[in-house]
């Protein structure tokens, strides 16, 4: 199955996180805080933080600061308590845009991401607004060049839901979250490592924008993405 071209977008993205080491640690520790507190500390039994941690091992945060951030979510010792929110609205085009926050102050969250919107063009939306534009799935993405009957060989094999290619020669593995681990290790078994890999909201359509208003998008996600108490945003724009 042929898919539209995505690896510009992921490559600037993966330039812009180098850029915020620090902050991109901050995010994956607060994913290890709640994921700890919710399921234990327990990797082995809680897949969720098996994901925050490889995500820690990925931004190579060093093993020690894992472990700390773990034994301090689940010892109880006296911190801030978060709550996930997500946020949805419209960008540039009426693209759909999802945040999906970490706060301990909700209202500070709220007007932030408010004001995001209404100042570089966006609008936000109400619950339930644009969710349903996106499908929750696992998602692993191989650099053009990439053998793709290898990939759908082993990934199939696994459980994969489908395996698409990118017009630009990226080839893009779906599963259900359940089986997204099941996949990962496979693929990465049969020497296939993927560039992306994560749980995602990914959409179901896309918008196409481009020259002026594909940069005030761009500026418009930069800013969401830049803010504290943002997780991940998702969008269905193709800039």
């Amino acid at each position: 199955m042929a898919g539209h071209s995505k690896w510009a977008n992921i490559q600037h993205r993966k330039g812009r996180q180098d850029e915020k080491r620090g902050k991109i640690w901050t995010r994956i520790i607060r994913e290890i805080t709640v994921a700890a507190r919710a399921g234990g500390g327990d990797l082995s039994a809680n897949p969720r933080l098996r994901l925050a941690v490889d995500k820690a091992k990925a931004a190579n945060m060093p093993a020690d600061r894992i472990k700390y951030n773990i034994d301090k979510a689940t010892g109880n010792a006296e911190g801030l308590t978060y709550e996930e929110i997500r946020y949805e609205g419209y960008g540039i085009g009426g693209a759909a845009i999802i945040i999906d926050t970490m706060t301990d102050n909700r209202v500070r969250t709220v007007a932030e991401v408010r004001h995001a919107f209404s100042k570089h063009g966006g609008s936000m939306g109400t619950e339930g607004s644009v969710v349903f534009q996106f499908k929750h799935c696992g998602q692993l993405i191989f650099a053009p060049g990439t053998s793709e009957d290898k990939v759908m060989e082993v990934a199939l094999e696994a459980g994969a839901d489908d395996v698409i290619t990118d017009e630009d020669g990226a080839v893009e593995v779906l599963t259900s979250p359940a089986e997204f681990e099941t996949v990962k290790n496979a693929l990465e078994a049969a020497g296939l490592t993927p560039e992306v890999a994560g749980v995602t909201m990914r959409p179901e359509n896309t918008i196409e924008l481009t020259g002026d208003d594909a940069a005030r998008m761009q500026k418009l996600l930069d800013v969401l993405e830049d803010l504290d108490d943002a997780q991940e945003v998702y969008h269905n724009a193709a800039l």
